[in-house]
């Protein structure tokens, strides 16, 4: 039998730790996947399903070297999230991708933490291009999208999730440190 070894690294920001997720943080994203508001995320999804969904993005890390990350707010330690780098069998391309619980909207968490991991894919696993993909009426995360500087490119019908968009994230070499510009 083999065993496959992997590590998350922890990344910061001035507000977020962005950490391997844990087994206590699935209660919050059972919660979530749950409910109407994780319809853009495949929801709503039972709880068995929500397990298995989070640890298919942990397993991701060991097939892929990336995945999500976790969001914990420094101040307080509370759960917030997943942000990270995802590109499963089929996605059309490396994405960069926020999902944030109900509680932690509209405070820029998801541009805050996104510009952290897409920092990560350009600076240390040497990306050179991006998307996000996003279901045409969530309007938060396409203007999440245009903070981190992305565009719209194309329409996409994803055999999961039906018709996305396709937003385009600037080139590493138009950035500096990650876009951190695009935050301030």
């Amino acid at each position: 039998m083999s065993v496959t070894t992997f590590s998350i690294p922890t990344l910061e920001t001035e507000r977020l730790i962005l950490r391997a997720i844990r087994e206590d943080d699935i209660a919050f994203e059972k919660e979530f996947l749950a409910s109407d508001a994780a319809r853009f995320v495949g929801g709503p999804m039972p709880a068995h399903r929500a397990w298995r969904a989070m640890a298919m993005m942990i397993g991701h890390w060991a097939l892929r070297g990336f995945g999500f990350w976790a969001l914990e707010e420094k101040a307080g330690g509370g759960y917030m999230g997943r942000v990270g780098l995802w590109y499963p069998d089929g996605w059309p391309e490396r994405e960069v991708g926020w999902t944030l619980m109900p509680h932690a909207w509209g405070r820029g968490f998801a541009t805050e933490a996104a510009i952290a991991a897409r920092s990560h894919a350009y600076d240390i696993l040497g990306w050179q291009t991006a998307i996000s993909q996003i279901a045409p009426e969530n309007h938060a995360s396409k203007a999440v999208a245009r903070r981190l500087g992305a565009g719209f490119e194309k329409t996409h019908d994803d055999p999961e999730y039906g018709l996305t968009e396709i937003w385009r994230h600037p080139a590493p070499d138009t950035l500096v440190n990650g876009g951190m510009e695009a935050y301030a």
